[in-house]
């Protein structure tokens, strides 16, 4: 077999290996950029180099001017903003492929959660976020997200603005004490306000409220390069949260839909306007409601339209749901494990995943070592390319965390550090309905005695009145006419 080669940009991923275990620098395993937009998947136990496959595809699409989001469940994937240190191994690989290695590291910005953790903090509004998104999250059935509808209607026609947490449950309590601000569009009952703001509760408890609030991040910062043409790599550190995949499911929520409504089609492009890589993706899917994961498949079919890619990191395919692994066009499979039962089940449902090859995968896939990967992917003409034994090439940045000083110079450098950094608190429903209801609870004030009114003279009394206003109206309007005809009169007289 042959390796895979094509003509102009291109991810380059490694080198075939024959049959005999060896790695031949001629034949070259290549991605064209312009299919990255059709999705992938980097799937491999636990220890096999997945993650360096992500640091790899990462900085070489950095390199072509692709901006690049990665999720950093781990804090594994900080090592981007860092140049690679050289070693024996290192050397060796590169050599071994046809690898001209040499140290680099790449524009990067660290991002986190609403400031849970090192990062420029991104948050959204509750308004921006949506109720039907946030139904989903919440696990609302269908009369409780229409209610939540309703509640997000009466806001914004009623002047409230919902920015964060407590303005949201601020407006749902007001309604659940004064039924009668929905006369006429509808009606909360105080069952679903208790169910909707017991799941809030909930949510809260899991750190949401630092993620909702303003200044709201514009997703187009994600799009950035850089003025010597390379692109942006985001880091989103996820290590405080990767316990709360709630919160983390959320987020990613959010973000692809924002960016679906937000960037304009482009079809077919040579290179993508962005590539995303979810590292630790059974977190986003775990426990996860059917209304969730039909949400991220339409997503992942529609976005492509937009010119971004999608990549999810993994153990094994069974971790993405069949609906959406069908959307994936590139497999990039590291070695698996078949230790149990359950672990061979796996492997024979891995294996008929792929397409029809000369190798025996399902002893293959146990047999891969480190840094070696099945691979295939989608060619110029849309179809699948045949299944490679590839030998990877080596990260150039650096394979371990940056430094803390690094990250932390990294993000006092960032210009978005001053545009989000510091949290905003306007006048939003939570203020104004406060001050609403301390007004209603302040007491009345005594009425004061009615002043004597002044007594009228004859005079006074009949100039005031209506008969007497009505007669000099009438007589200043005869003269207004008289005055009138006797001007224009003259005037036209003067004319002729």
């Amino acid at each position: 077999m042959k390796g895979y080669d094509v003509e102009g940009p291109a991810l380059e991923l490694g080198a075939l290996v024959g049959e005999g275990g060896t790695a031949d620098p001629a034949e070259r395993i290549r991605i064209a950029l312009g299919m990255l937009n059709r999705h992938g998947l980097v799937a491999g136990a636990t220890g096999t180099g997945k993650t360096k496959t992500l640091q790899l595809m990462a900085e070489q699409l950095a390199a072509q001017g692709v901006p690049v989001f990665l999720a950093d469940i781990k804090g594994d994937l900080s090592g981007l903003a860092s140049p690679g240190t050289s070693s024996e191994r290192v050397t060796g690989r590169a050599a071994e492929v046809g690898q001209a290695w040499h140290p680099v590291a790449c524009p990067a910005e660290f991002f986190s959660l609403g400031g849970l953790g090192p990062g420029v903090p991104i948050r959204a509004t509750m308004t921006a976020f949506g109720p039907t998104l946030l139904a989903k999250v919440l696990g609302l059935n269908e009369t409780q997200e229409s209610s939540l509808g309703l509640i997000f209607y009466f806001a914004d026609k009623n002047g409230l603005p919902l920015l964060d947490f407590k303005d949201l449950i601020a407006v749902i309590r007001y309604l659940t004490d004064t039924p009668e601000a929905l006369r006429g569009i509808g009606g909360l009952s105080a069952a679903t306000a208790g169910v909707i703001l017991r799941a809030l509760t909930n949510f809260e408890a899991q750190g949401a409220e630092a993620f909702f609030g303003e200044p709201e991040f514009d997703v187009r910062d994600l799009l950035r390069v850089t003025q010597d043409g390379r692109g942006m790599v985001s880091i989103l550190e996820l290590p405080a949260v990767q316990d709360r995949p709630q919160l983390f499911s959320t987020f990613l929520m959010w973000l692809l839909a924002d960016l679906f409504e937000t960037l304009p089609e482009v079809g077919d492009v040579d290179k993508p306007k962005l590539v995303f890589f979810f590292d630790e993706a059974h977190l986003l899917f775990d426990g996860a409601s059917k209304a969730f994961l039909q949400s991220i498949t339409q997503t992942v079919r529609l976005i492509r339209s937009k010119g971004v890619g999608v990549f999810f990191v993994t153990q094994t395919p069974k971790d993405v749901p069949a609906d959406v692994l069908a959307q994936l066009g590139a497999r990039v499979q590291h070695a698996l494990r078949a230790f149990t039962p359950q672990d061979a089940k796996a492997l024979k449902a891995t294996v008929s995943t792929f397409p029809e090859s000369s190798y025996d995968l399902e002893r293959l896939l146990t047999e891969l070592g480190i840094g070696e990967a099945v691979v295939t992917f989608l060619s110029e003409t849309g179809a699948p390319t045949p299944v490679a034994w590839t030998r990877l090439r080596a990260p150039q940045t650096l394979m371990a965390p940056s430094s803390p000083d690094v990250i932390q110079g990294v993000i006092a450098a960032s210009p978005l550090q001053q545009k989000y950094g510091t949290a905003l608190d306007r006048q939003s429903a939570y203020e104004i309905l406060s001050a609403r209801l301390s007004a209603q609870q302040e007491p009345p004030r005594e009425a004061e005695p009615p002043r004597e009114q002044p007594r009228q003279s004859v005079l006074e009394g009949v100039l005031e009145s209506k008969e007497f206003r009505s007669m000099v109206r009438s007589a200043a309007s005869t003269l207004g006419r008289e005055i009138t005809r006797s001007i224009f009169g003259t005037a036209r007289r003067r004319r002729r």
